[in-house]
């Protein structure tokens, strides 16, 4: 399925409410914090902030509401922009620089595979690199529905139900992941934010970008 594997790209994964956007931030403290000598972090999100991706968070509220082979397209569209245009990730990759990115094509595959089937988001993804590392945040899906009881509008994708089907979807592919010669970890998103901050760092730390910085 894919084209090549970047070895300085790293992906959190996982259901709505599970915490990567968190573990990204405490994993830029890190970085700004951490001693001379370890790679550039580059954190980054999909959807993008780009105008596909601002297009594709409007369709998450269903403003405006899209069929859903026209979102798979959108996500994969705007994956192709963050990807390949200027000091996007494949270049600063190539550059040395660490990448992590909240969300890539395993989310299509999970999210956009119940909407529209699974041929199309795997077609629609089937030339983009493959990411070095994946790290799944594991949270069963009626935590993660209390801790966004207080966001003040909930998108398409984020009640119960769907958030099941969700992790059941993500952990049937894993293994598929892993068997095309992608490192999959698991990591416990119920622990305390900074246990998980540990669980994140050491796994990345096993990254060749990061082993060659030690």
């Amino acid at each position: 399925m894919f084209t090549e594997i970047l070895d300085n790209l790293a992906v959190f994964e996982g259901g709505d409410g599970s915490g990567t956007s968190t573990q990204i931030g405490l994993l830029g403290r890190r970085f700004a914090e951490a001693k001379p000598g370890l790679p550039v972090f580059f954190p980054t999100v999909e959807p993008t902030d780009g105008e596909i991706g601002r297009l594709i968070r409007r369709a998450l509220k269903n403003s405006p509401a899209m069929h859903p082979g026209t979102l798979a397209g959108l996500f994969a569209a705007d994956r192709n922009e963050h990807l390949f245009a200027p000091n996007g990730i494949v270049e600063r990759c190539r550059r040395g620089e660490l990448v992590v990115c909240d969300r890539y094509v395993l989310s299509s595959l999970a999210y956009q595979g119940l909407e529209c089937g699974d041929e199309l988001p795997r077609r629609l993804n089937s030339g983009f690199p493959a990411p070095g590392l994946v790290l799944f945040f594991d949270l069963d899906p009626a935590a993660a529905q209390q801790r966004m009881k207080d966001r003040p509008e909930l998108d398409i994708f984020e009640n119960l139900g769907f958030q099941r089907r969700v992790r059941e979807r993500y952990l049937s592919l894993m293994d598929e992941y892993r068997a095309m010669g992608v490192s999959v970890q698991t990591i416990d998103a119920s622990a305390p934010p900074e246990k998980v901050a540990l669980d994140v760092w050491r796994a990345l730390s096993q990254m060749p970008i990061l082993k060659a910085n030690a």
